[in-house]
Order: structure tokens, then sequence, then C-alpha cells
């Protein structure tokens, strides 16, 4: 994965493929990126098929509200992008907030991170990479005092290697405008609440997305 400069507001390493948001296609809808081990909807380690992959992603946020986004794409088709939010598998005996923070080291560079509460659960269930993946995610809210440029992937997966191509900041307008694919699909709309009211008093169950 590239974390170059990009361009744009708030980019701090456009990928190929895109400067604006997305609420979402419905299409490939719960293919929470190269991510089933990269934190996104089907890369990396993990067990796919009949098992349920236990997942934890984070909804980074730094000092302007910005929220962190990866870029993937299927390894064999790289006009087949969206964006997603940092995260991935659980690993031996951890917990998921444990996986959160440990993911998102190795995914973005960044370790100045305040785990917050989980704000959303969702079932999803994908397929990528020529197999079906099927993911319980908890979407977990941490901030960050980091402004500058994102350090970028200090560990990646074969799979994640080939299927993620770079990360952003991107504000809440940028989400709501544009018209990439991004999952979770209501990503806009989920963060627009969430700065508007603060966190949910209990995790939202996300309606599930089965692709």
């Amino acid at each position: 994965m590239t974390s170059g400069t990009g361009s744009g507001a708030g980019d701090t390493g456009s990928a190929p493929g895109g400067t604006g948001g997305g609420t979402g296609s419905a299409e490939g809808g719960t293919r929470s990126a190269a991510g089933a081990g990269a934190g996104g909807g089907a890369a990396g380690a993990g067990e796919a098929g009949d098992v349920v992959r236990q997942v934890a992603r984070v909804i980074l946020l730094d000092p302007d509200d910005r929220v962190l986004l990866m870029h993937g794409h299927e390894p064999d088709d790289p006009t087949d992008t969206w964006w997603f939010t940092p995260g991935g598998g659980l690993e031996g005996d951890e917990t998921r907030a444990q996986a959160a923070l440990r993911e998102l080291a190795e995914e973005t560079g960044l370790t100045d991170v305040e785990l917050g509460p989980v704000l959303w659960r969702r079932h999803c269930s994908f397929p990528f990479a020529g197999r079906r993946w099927d993911q319980d995610e908890w979407y977990y809210l941490a901030r960050t005092r980091h402004t500058g440029p994102v350090p970028g992937p200090q560990a990646l997966t074969p799979l994640e290697t080939l299927s993620l191509s770079g990360l952003r900041w991107w504000t809440s307008a940028e989400l709501s405008a544009a018209h990439e694919t991004v999952y979770p699909i209501r990503l806009a709309e989920l963060l627009r609440t969430l700065l508007d009211e603060g966190p949910p008093s209990t995790p939202v169950v996300l309606a599930p997305e089965i692709v």
C-alpha cells in the first residue's frame, strides 16, 4: 500500500481510484475492503467458509473530526475498488480492543491513539479473492492527536499487499458528497450522527450486509 501525500482536503495519501468519499454502493455491499485480515472485509490470515470471523474495526478521528479510511481492491481486478476502516481479525487470545489497536498500528503506523467505546456491531458476508468471508465486526471509536501525513503500513500479509493501495483522511462532508464505494455502506450517515450526538450509550447493531 502506498501512503503518498495525495491531494485534496485532508488527503494524506489518496489511493488511485478517487478522492471522494461515498456512502457505499449496495453492490459488493459488505466487502469492508481488502481487509478480512487487513481490517477490511477480506484480506490476510483468517478462516473463511463456515467460520464466522471475529473482527475489530476502528473509526479513527483526528482533531478536526476527519476519519481515516483505507483504499482496497480485488487482487485480480484493480478497477474494483472501495474504501474501508482499519481493523482486522483477532489473533490468539487477544481481546477485540487489543486487536483494534494492533491492526491500526500494523496498517497505518499510528500508535498515539486513545481507544474509546464500541459504536456499532454488524454481521457481513461477502466474496473476496475467490472466497466467501463471514464476519462479526465491532467498530471502536478512537482518537488521535496526529495531524500530519499518516506513516503508512508497517506489517501487511501477502494478500493485503496485493489488495491495498492507499489511505487518507475524510471529512464528513466529503463522505456525504462523494460517490465511491465505502464500507460500511452507511458510514457517511453514521459518522454524521456520531459527530452530532456523540457515541451511543450502547453499541448500535447495524443491519446485516450479505452479498
